[in-house]
């Protein structure tokens, strides 16, 4: 059962003469900047949908409503008066709940944090607000993003959009479940471990998790800091082109004109699929759904290849770095965490600086060495999570298995957060149960706007896998 984003059939409410959230972000852009709808209009209608669907998803911990309608007044007399910011312009969007925003409390999904306000905006919020983004609230999350279900969370669990049975993945499961439901029209959230991609693709939706360091974390409370990455969830790769413009870091390799270049054909390219370990296990359904996007992409590529490639598994660095940063709370006050993240972040208590120094040189030198495969390959392309979104009720029954399960579904995103490599996650098809199957694709460092071409043909050229 669908309960997400408007299809053909959902009576989403017309202003206007104009059907909301049926829209890319740059239609609405002209929509609003022509003045055939205005900020208020898109911003209460979120608002409505959060109020009407926020119960039984749990996408969100706080709704922010009189905050955004005044940013919506604010850039209606904006857009009126000329002095139009650009295609964010009155679009309201919303933050996973880990993500500083100034005056309004950021919880981490955790009862440590569920008094804690911030004096200041993070980066990532200070650029969407000066792009004149809407924010209509804080979404949920695994606890400190420490998990890739989204089941361990002081504010409850999340569901899925397209199936409240199914997990929403993590750890940014309310902010894709929101986009999913159409709450909003684009969500920021955090990936460590494929915290942005695999709750993408478990959700039916877009994920980029862009170069590391390419977006500021400043701000954004850390799980690892040589891991962590800050990207935009979304309906389409355009519009997470149109989010990536927006909150991109000019200081970090420059910033192309990601809305330009998805216009652009990819050109002949050179793909490269790692079939060892990526497509080791998968699911059949996945397997199949992956295959066929191949099959697509073969009629754009100059070359489709199997390639080998060493793949990083080693978990010591964010053990590590997630105890530093939680150690002094869990000594004052271990009650406060859901036990299931005190179990984890304890993980990394007895790791000693020989070794955190070790896996430190480690990372680095797996980010030196995956550009030797870019001197073969133009991209890789995998299979985003090995299985679909797993039933709630599986893993509440099965306390055991939840750690095991959300490991096999970050499996395939995991290595691309030790190479700092920018990767996206598509939908690439469904089940025969309607639960989404995500296509991953990846690039060299600072390549996001060939990952996001390639993926916008694709998404183009597939047509109807979200359907």
């Amino acid at each position: 059962m669908i309960i997400g984003f408007p299809s053909c059939d959902d009576s989403v409410p017309a202003l206007k003469g104009v059907k909301l959230l049926r829209h890319s972000i740059l239609e609405t852009s002209e929509l609003l900047r022509k003045g055939a709808v205005s900020p208020l209009e898109l911003t209460n209608d979120c608002l409505k949908r959060i109020e009407r669907l926020n119960p039984s998803l749990n996408a969100f911990i706080t709704v922010t409503a009189e905050m955004a309608l005044e940013e919506a007044r604010q850039a209606e007399s904006e857009i009126r008066g000329g002095n139009w910011r650009g295609p964010l312009h009155g679009i309201p969007l919303a933050l996973k709940d880990l993500i500083d925003t100034a005056g309004i409390r950021t919880t981490a999904a955790s009862a440590l944090f569920k008094d804690r306000i911030p004096t200041e905006d993070a980066d990532v919020v200070r650029r969407l607000k000066d792009a004149g983004a809407v924010i209509l609230g804080k979404q949920n999350l695994h606890e400190f993003a420490y998990g890739g279900s989204s089941l361990v969370s002081y504010y409850g669990d999340m569901k899925n959009a397209r199936n409240p049975e199914q997990i929403t993945g993590g750890s940014s499961g309310g902010s894709a479940t929101a986009v999913a439901a159409g709450m909003c029209y684009g969500a920021i959230g955090t990936d460590t471990a494929g915290s942005i991609r695999e709750p993408a693709a478990l959700c039916g939706v877009v994920g980029l998790k862009p170069t590391y360091g390419r977006i500021s974390t400043r701000g954004v409370i850390p799980l690892s800091v040589s891991l962590d990455h800050v990207g935009p969830i979304a309906r389409s790769v355009e519009d997470c082109a149109v989010i990536l413009q927006a909150i991109a870091d000019g200081s970090s390799n420059g910033i192309e004109n990601y809305i330009e270049a998805i216009k652009q054909a990819p050109g002949s390219l050179r793909i490269g699929v790692p079939r060892t370990f990526f497509y080791e296990s998968l699911d059949p359904e996945v397997s199949s759904a992956v295959e066929n996007a191949v099959e697509v992409l073969k009629t754009i590529a100059s070359e489709v290849r199997d390639i080998e490639m060493s793949v990083p598994t080693d978990r010591t660095l964010q053990k590590a770095e997630s105890y530093a940063y939680h150690a002094e709370f869990v000594k004052r006050s271990p009650d406060l965490y859901q036990p299931e993240t005190l179990r984890r972040i304890r993980k990394g208590e007895e790791i000693d600086a020989a070794e955190i120094v070790h896996a430190q040189r480690e990372l680095e030198q797996a980010r030196r060495e995956i550009r030797n495969i870019f001197e073969k390959v133009d991209v890789l392309v995998t299979p985003t999570t090995p299985i679909p979104a797993p039933r709630i009720a599986e893993l509440k029954e099965n306390p055991e298995a939840l750690r095991p399960r959300e490991l096999e579904l970050l499996r395939n995103t995991r290595p691309f957060n030790v190479w700092g490599l920018p990767a996206i996650s598509v939908p690439c098809g469904f089940t025969q149960a309607g639960l989404p199957i995500g296509l991953q694709i990846a690039g060299p460092h600072w390549r996001e706007d060939l990952v996001l071409a390639l993926a916008h043909w694709y998404d183009q050229t597939a047509g109807g896998v979200r359907s």
